[in-house]
């Protein structure tokens, strides 16, 4: 989810291969967690796997795949667990990714006008109409990240700023 998020992927693909190699002592493979294309046209290989979770047969795992990366040309990213607010934040604003949430644009158009100086998701939403109607758009908008917000700080509520493109708090 927060892969898909990511306005720098493209595409991606959960378990795309199995590396094998041999180790010295015996054959191993690996089946590495996603692979992402990236919106510059470069790969990256990503295992996801909590820092207090590596066995030793894994460290050597992602070694292995480390090294096919780079002669393949690709990079390889190892990721621990994911922040849990950013993770509540991205599957919230995720129902909301389809574009049939933008309806004709008016409301879109009209909550990027009023976000253009930052301010409250309520206070802004308020501004537009009737937040049963505006709150779907404005999420949709969060989600492709026309507008934005601190989604690390806190779970997104009524008094989270929201603003911009590009501003950050």
């Amino acid at each position: 989810m927060l892969l898909d998020f990511d306005p720098d992927v493209v595409a991606l693909s959960a378990q795309p291969f199995w590396l094998r190699w041999h180790d010295g002592v015996r054959p191993r493979r690996h089946a590495p967690d996603f692979f992402v294309r990236r919106a510059d046209g470069g790969g990256v290989v990503v295992d996801v796997r909590a820092d207090d979770r590596i066995e030793p047969a894994d460290a050597e795992a992602f070694a292995a795949t480390a090294v096919a990366c780079g002669q393949v040309g690709w990079l390889f990213r190892r990721v621990g667990v994911p922040d849990g607010v950013l993770v509540a934040n991205v599957r919230w604003l995720a129902r909301y990714r389809h574009p049939r949430c933008v309806g004709d644009g008016t409301l879109a158009d009209r909550l990027v006008e009023v976000f253009a100086e930052p301010r409250s998701l309520f206070g802004g939403a308020a501004e537009v109409g009737d937040r049963i109607a505006v709150l779907p758009v404005l999420y949709h908008l969060l989600w492709c990240r026309r507008l934005v917000a601190d989604l690390t700080g806190g779970l997104l509520g009524p008094s989270t700023a929201v603003g911009p493109a590009g501003w950050s708090r």
